[in-house]
């Protein structure tokens, strides 16, 4: 029998769940408990009895499953919970976890700092050397050179420096870029007092918030990725991922690949989003992030055909994509909500009602973020908020548009996690590469959906992706380096495999279970085909397809963070 708990904890007052489960091939028939499940103090002591509800077979794991509630339990203190001879790990009950866990998901960001040191007082035992500082050039001109058209001292050099490695490679990419700032600037501005805490960055104690300190590393790097002509570089990377060196080991040509539509627009979502929300700290900064994002939006609306190129001999990260909707959606979104102009909501408007399901948060779909841009009002605190006195009729009538599709959306997955003995808002054929991610974005619509209707269904729903990620799941790991007893701890990230230090830098998310083992030659040799998909897991550098570690992985864990550390 094994116990399942979120290896963190659990707020006071909040729900609290735990799974027991036993594999389904090492029993015959219908197995039942004898005796009941005690939860104990971490002296031993037994302070509550009870006997959890048989759920059954659960597809997704294998297992026989039995759901345990101890909501009751609002005492802070450290517990474990006992069945016959299985004990789960221990977990506290307590007020601020959240707001602990927030720090360590933001800090990681830290962490993937390209272009400088990372110095002792600010990364302790992971201090490290700058990196990629040397100039880049456009992959169209390292073509030529490569076949002798074109010699080395007539390609055009570019002093491109700065934001956040993208994963475990040292790869920066415009998409996936957005998608983090994305996720973390609307949780500042949904949740911004979760984020009054201090980062130990570089420039902490500066007057602005660290979270906005830490995104404006990244969004100085974004504004370099802008061509003259306003369009967008899709990714600033070499031409294949280096060995796993320390990044100032990887010395290979630096490359700015073709702009894609998607890039551009997701660009200017960024900057028109970022010139509102630093506007009180910066006004020359907000001023500069605009003029960038209108700049793009004319490349944008001249260019109304889908445009990515993919070049197959850049082996780095791809981030293709074979529609730009979403990204023009939240392009012009962001600029009505900063601008005010109407006929950027005619326009996104327009895009709306050609997008199949808009409300979507992954790099691959974006659309979610014009939802957030379009009901930022509604969801931000009340006390952040002028009185919407000017809305128009066309905003009120989108608004209320997307509103019934978002709640139908969530109420939607709520009924998916009713029907999985993990608790958890994803069906059995959903864990793909970086399943964590589909969990935690839709934590992040129970959010929304909380702030727009403050249902404890749609509390519970966040909670219970987020116990998913810190331990309540088939694999046993808590899916957050140096969070709970048994967390994951070897990431398939260049820099903790290079830099020779046995602990791991914590507050890493895993990409998680993955059932298409088949593209991973070692998950595929570890792991048993038939294998239930959320077991096809290990915790091995080596298996890229499971344990790789992303900025677009983090953001959403800090935002379903975020939400549980302000929402009381």
């Amino acid at each position: 029998m094994k116990i399942y708990v979120n290896q963190m904890g659990y707020l006071p007052n909040s729900i609290k769940k735990a799974v027991l489960a036993l594999p389904q091939t090492e029993v015959s028939g219908e197995p039942s408990l004898s005796g009941p499940v005690r939860l104990c103090k971490k002296d031993g002591s037994c302070i509550l009895e009870k006997t959890p509800a048989f759920f059954g077979p659960d597809e997704a794991s294998g297992d026989f499953v039995w759901q345990l509630d101890f909501s009751e339990l609002t005492e802070p203190g450290t517990y474990v919970i006992r069945h016959g001879d299985s004990s789960s790990y221990p977990f506290t009950v307590g007020a601020g976890l959240y707001g602990e866990l927030s720090v360590l998901l933001s800090k990681m960001l830290y962490f993937q700092r390209c272009g400088t040191e990372l110095t002792e007082k600010h990364a302790g035992k992971f201090a490290r050397k700058s990196c990629h500082t040397a100039p880049s050039v456009l992959w169209t001109e390292y073509e030529k050179f490569l076949t002798g058209e074109l010699a080395e001292a007539d390609m055009q050099k570019f002093n491109i420096r700065g934001g956040w490695h993208d994963a475990g490679d040292y790869g920066r990419y415009t998409t996936a870029a957005a998608c983090a700032l994305g996720h973390i600037l609307y949780a500042y501005r949904f949740f911004p007092d979760t984020f009054a805490r201090n980062l130990n960055i570089p420039e902490s104690g500066n007057g602005i918030p660290d979270i906005l300190n830490e995104c404006r590393y990244e969004l100085d790097w974004m504004l370099q990725m802008q061509a003259e002509d306003g369009s967008v570089y899709h990714k600033h990377t070499t031409q294949n991922h280096a060995g796993f060196v320390m990044p100032h080991e990887d010395t290979n040509q630096m490359l700015l690949l073709p702009p894609s539509s998607m890039a551009v627009g997701d660009f200017v979502g960024t900057m028109a989003l970022a010139s509102r929300i630093y506007r009180p700290f910066d006004g020359e900064f907000a001023d500069r992030a605009l003029a960038a994002a209108k700049k793009a939006q004319v490349w944008l609306e001249t260019h109304p055909e889908f445009l990515f190129e993919h070049i197959k001999e850049c082996r780095t990260g791809g981030y293709g994509d074979r529609s730009d909707i979403d990204e023009r959606m939240w392009a012009a979104m962001e600029l009505y909500r900063t601008t005010g102009e109407a006929h950027y909501l005619a326009l996104a408007r327009t895009l709306f009602d050609q997008h199949p399901n808009p409300i979507q948060y992954g790099w691959g779909d974006i659309s979610g973020f014009a939802g957030w841009a379009l009901l930022e009002n509604e969801l931000m605190p009340k006390d952040n908020v002028k009185e919407d006195t000017s809305i128009s009729v066309e905003e009120a009538e989108f608004r209320s548009a997307y509103k019934e599709l978002l709640l139908k959306e969530a109420t939607r997955l709520l009924s998916v996690i009713d029907t999985e003995g993990y608790r958890v808002a994803m069906r059995p054929a959903e864990y793909g590469w970086g399943s964590n991610l589909t969990v935690l974005n839709r934590g992040m619509l129970f959010g929304t959906a909380y702030l727009l209707d403050p249902k404890a269904v749609y509390y519970s729903g966040v909670v219970q992706q987020m116990d998913y990620l810190l331990g309540v799941n088939a694999t046993d790991y808590s899916y957050v380096t140096g969070v709970g007893t048994h967390a994951f701890c070897n990431p398939h990230n260049r820099i903790t495999e290079a830099d020779g230090i046995d602990e791991t830098i914590p507050g890493y998310v895993s990409g998680g279970a993955n059932g298409t083992r088949w593209v991973d030659p070692l998950a595929k040799e570890l792991i048993p085909e038939g294998t239930p998909p959320m077991k096809c897991f290990a915790d091995r550098w080596e298996c890229y397809s499971l344990n790789e570690i992303t900025i677009y992985w983090n953001s959403p864990a800090i935002f379903c963070a975020a939400f549980l550390d302000s929402v009381k």
